[in-house]
C-alpha cells in the first residue's frame, strides 16, 4: 500500500495512533551510567532513523497500514521524532493531543497495537538497537496500551 500525503486535518488519527503507540510524551527515560535513553540511542540522528524505519515497516504492514493509508508521512515521522525524543530525555517538545483524546472513536484492537509494536521492534533490530535499550523503549510503551486500545 502507498502512503500519501494530504493536509494535517486528514491525518490527525494516524499520527496521533502512531505517537501513541510509539512512546508517550510525557514519559521519562531511565538514566543508565549517567546518560539518558536518548543518549544511549544515538540522540536525533538515530531516532530519526528508527522511526523513518518503522513507518516503512507499518506501510508494508497489511495489519495496520489502512490506519495511514491518508497520513503526511513527512508531518508523521517529525511528530514522532519528537515524542520518541522527548520521552527518552531528548530535547524536542511533543505538542500533539493525549493519547485518549487522539484515539477516540477510532476502536484499534490489541492486536493493532501489538502489530505496530512488532514494527517498531523489527526497525529497531534492522538498527541493531541493543535489547536492553530496545526494552528501556517497550517499558515506555507497554503502559500507553489502555489510552489507545477500544477508545
Amino acid at each position: 500500500m502507498k502512503l500519501q500525503s494530504l493536509p494535517l486535518a486528514r491525518h490527525l488519527g494516524g499520527v496521533a495512533l502512531t505517537c501513541a503507540l510509539a512512546f508517550p510524551a510525557l514519559a521519562h527515560a531511565q538514566m543508565t551510567s549517567g546518560q539518558t535513553l536518548y543518549e544511549q540511542l544515538g540522540g536525533k540522528p538515530a531516532i530519526t532513523k528508527v522511526v523513518h524505519d518503522m513507518i516503512v515497516n507499518v506501510a508494508a504492514d497489511n495489519r495496520i497500514n489502512h490506519f495511514f493509508a491518508k497520513t503526511n508521512i513527512p508531518h508523521l515521522q517529525m511528530e514522532l521524532v519528537n515524542q520518541v525524543c522527548e520521552g527518552t530525555g531528548g530535547p524536542c517538545k511533543y505538542t500533539g493531543l493525549n493519547m485518549r483524546q487522539a484515539h477516540k472513536g477510532m476502536n484499534l484492537s490489541t492486536a493493532d497495537f501489538n502489530a505496530l509494536v512488532e514494527d517498531l521492534q523489527k526497525s529497531m533490530d534492522s538498527n541493531h538497537v541493543p535489547l536492553g535499550l530496545q526494552n528501556q523503549l517497550l517499558a515506555i510503551l507497554a503502559p500507553m496500551e489502555p489510552h489507545v486500545v477500544h477508545q
